[in-house]
């Protein structure tokens, strides 16, 4: 399914140019036009979904699987140092394209943008950390096989 108004599904279709490293039957997998580090590129699947909440359990799975291929090329032919894998959900997230994509950023010893996804530490109380555990452990029915 297709998103007219989505600016992936209009790259994904060929209607803008994009520079693409990699495609077939289910992705396309493009450099990022304001990249964060030399190689940044995003897997976008072919299917238009927004985020995460809407991505199918397969297609999430084949996502990850592709990008652990991608990460290990990648590394070889740019000789990066290490990798990021990045995926927003809503705006809050940092979500600005609601097209369901993977972030795939090489990162290179001494390059000036290193700590784009550092955060500051938030502390939390041993009851509020309980009171946090109690509520997110997952139910069996919902367990991985």
């Amino acid at each position: 399914m297709r998103n007219n108004d989505c600016i992936f599904c209009k790259i994904i279709a060929g209607e803008i140019p994009s520079c693409t490293i990699y495609e077939d039957g289910a992705f396309k997998v493009i450099l990022d036009v304001n990249p964060a580090s030399k190689g940044h590129a995003l897997i976008l699947p072919k299917e238009h979904c927004a985020d995460i909440y809407e991505i199918d359990e397969e297609t999430a799975a084949n996502v990850m699987k592709l990008a652990k291929k991608l990460t290990h090329y990648m590394t070889e032919q740019l000789r990066c140092d290490g990798f990021n894998l990045l995926q927003n959900n809503h705006e809050v997230a940092g979500q600005t394209v609601y097209h369901f994509h993977m972030h795939l950023i090489p990162r290179y010893h001494g390059a000036r943008n290193n700590d784009i996804l550092r955060w500051s530490h938030e502390t939390f109380s041993a009851g509020e950390m309980d009171e946090i555990c109690n509520k997110l452990k997952f139910p069996e029915q919902f367990q991985a096989d």
